[in-house]
C-alpha cells in the first residue's frame, strides 16, 4: 500500500449514493498512515451519518459554516491550514459547479478556497451529468486553477447505466493521494537538522534561554524523512516526541550543539541550522546557587563572551553540506536575512517574522521567505508542517541544481 505517513487529509463527503464508501475510505487512508478529518455537506449526511464518520476517524465531523463550537476549535482556515490535502470524495456535479465558480456557500467550499494545500476531487454521478457539457467545463476550470481529478471510473451506476462517472475504489484514492506527495527526492541523503533553544548555565539552577519550541525544526525533520532522506535531529531542550525514523541527539548548550554538529556534518549532504542558539554565555558559570544578598538595591553583574558560530562554522567545511540557516527576526526581515546569508556564505535561508506571535517561537503556524542567492520566494502562513515541506522541496531542488554546476 502506498504510505501517507504522517499526512494529514481532509476528506470532504458531498451527497451521493456513493458517500457510504467514505467509511471504508477513511480505513484505507488511515491504514496508510494518515490522519484524516472529515467535513460534510448537508445533502451527505442524507446518505451516511456523521456519527459513523467520527466512529471511524476518530475526530469530530464538521458540517456547519457557523457551527460556534466548530469555530472556537477549528474554523474554516483552520482546517484549511491543518491540511494536507483536501480530498472530495465522493465530489457531486453540484459540488464541482459551485467550486468551479469560486462559491462559498458552505463549510467545504469555503475550506477548499482558503486552502493552500493540494485540492483533490473524486467525481462521483450519473454518466450522462459526468458527460455533460457544462460538467466538462467545470472540470477544465478547475484543471487550469490546479485542482486534481482522481477518475471517474467506468461500469454499473445505481441508476442502472453504465458508464462513465463511478467513484474509484478506496484503495485507487489512496494511492493517486499518496502520489501527490514528494516521496525520494532526498533519497540517498544524509540530512542534519538543529532545533529547539539552547541553554547557558548562570548557576546550578539559572540559565541564559530563549522561547524557541523546535516546532519548525522537528517539522523538517519529519518532511525530510517523508522525502526519503536519512535525518539526525540534534535538539536542545524541549518536549517535543521524537519523529518516526529520526536519530535524535539531545544536547543543552551551545558548546554541546556545536560540538555535536561538527561530529555530524563532515558526513551530511544537507545542514538546517534551525536551532535558536544563545550567541552568548556567561564566562564565569557558579558552581553553587547565587544567593540573594542583605542589601536593599544589590545588583548582579554577569560577564558574557561569545559563543562559537556553529552555522558559519559548517559553512566553512571543505567539502561543506549544502548549508540552510534560518533568521528569526523582530525587524527588517528580509535586509538582515539576506546579510547573514552573504556574511555566513550559507546556500539558503529562511526568514521568518517572530515579532508576530501567530507565527513565532511556540505557535503552531509560520509564514516565511526563503531566500537564495539568485531568487527568493514567499511561504505563506500555514502549519508548520506544511511550511516544512515546502521548505524542504526547495532545498532539494537548489541542492541538485548546485551538484549540476
Amino acid at each position: 500500500m502506498s504510505s501517507l505517513t504522517n499526512k494529514r487529509i481532509l476528506l470532504g463527503v458531498t451527497g451521493g449514493i456513493a458517500a457510504y464508501k467514505s467509511a471504508e475510505l477513511i480505513r484505507r487512508l488511515q491504514d496508510a498512515g494518515a490522519e484524516v478529518r472529515v467535513v460534510m455537506t448537508a445533502a451527505a449526511t442524507e446518505f451516511i451519518t456523521p456519527l459513523t464518520l467520527q466512529a471511524l476517524s476518530g475526530n469530530p465531523v464538521y458540517q456547519d459554516m457557523l457551527d460556534a463550537d466548530a469555530e472556537a476549535a477549528m474554523g474554516h482556515i483552520q482546517l484549511a491550514r491543518w491540511a494536507d490535502l483536501v480530498l472530495v470524495a465522493p465530489a457531486t456535479a453540484d459540488f464541482i459547479a459551485r467550486l468551479a465558480n469560486g462559491q462559498g456557500n458552505d463549510l467545504l467550499t469555503t475550506l477548499c478556497l482558503a486552502c493552500t494545500s493540494p485540492i483533490a476531487v473524486a467525481p462521483s454521478m450519473n454518466q450522462a451529468m459526468w458527460t455533460n457539457q457544462v460538467t466538462q467545463q467545470n472540470q477544465d476550470n478547475l484543471l487550469q486553477n490546479g485542482v486534481r481529478f482522481f477518475g471517474p471510473g467506468e461500469g454499473l451506476q445505481a441508476c442502472g447505466e453504465t458508464g462513465p462517472g463511478r467513484l474509484l475504489e478506496p484503495l485507487q484514492l489512496v494511492d493517486l493521494a499518496a502520489a501527490i506527495f514528494p516521496s525520494s527526492i532526498l533519497s540517498g541523503k544524509h540530512v542534519l537538522i538543529t532545533a529547539g533553544p539552547t541553554r547557558e548555565a548562570i548557576d546550578p539552577v539559572r540559565y541564559i534561554s530563549n522561547h524557541s519550541s523546535g516546532k519548525q525544526g522537528f517539522a523538517l525533520a519529519e518532511a525530510a524523512v517523508e522525502a526519503g532522506a536519512s535525518v539526525t535531529l540534534i535538539a536542545g531542550p524541549t518536549h517535543l516526541q521524537t519523529p518516526d525514523r529520526v536519530q535524535r541527539i539531545d544536547v543543552i548548550s551551545t558548546q554541546e550543539m556545536f560540538s555535536a554538529v561538527l561530529a555530524e556534518a563532515k558526513n551530511s549532504d544537507i545542514y538546517i541550522g534551525v536551532a535558536a542558539v544563545a550567541d552568548f554565555r556567561p564566562a564565569h558559570p557558579v558552581e553553587q546557587k547565587i544567593k540573594k544578598g542583605q542589601g536593599s538595591n544589590e545588583t548582579l553583574s554577569i560577564e558574557l563572551i561569545e559563543n562559537p558560530d556553529i552555522i558559519a562554522t559548517v559553512a566553512e567545511l571543505d567539502p561543506k553540506p549544502f548549508t540552510v540557516g534560518f533568521a528569526a527576526e523582530t525587524d527588517n526581515l528580509i535586509e538582515y536575512a539576506k546579510a547573514k546569508l552573504i556574511s555566513k556564505r550559507l546556500d539558503m535561508i529562511v526568514a521568518n517574522d517572530v515579532s508576530d506571535s501567530s507565527i513565532g517561537f511556540n505557535s503552531d503556524e509560520n509564514k516565511t521567505t526563503v531566500i537564495w542567492d539568485s531568487d527568493q520566494k514567499v511561504i505563506p502562513q500555514m502549519s508548520k508542517h506544511n511550511v516544512a515541506r515546502e521548505v524542504i522541496e526547495l532545498i532539494a531542488a537548489r541542492q541538485k541544481a548546485r551538484l549540476r554546476t
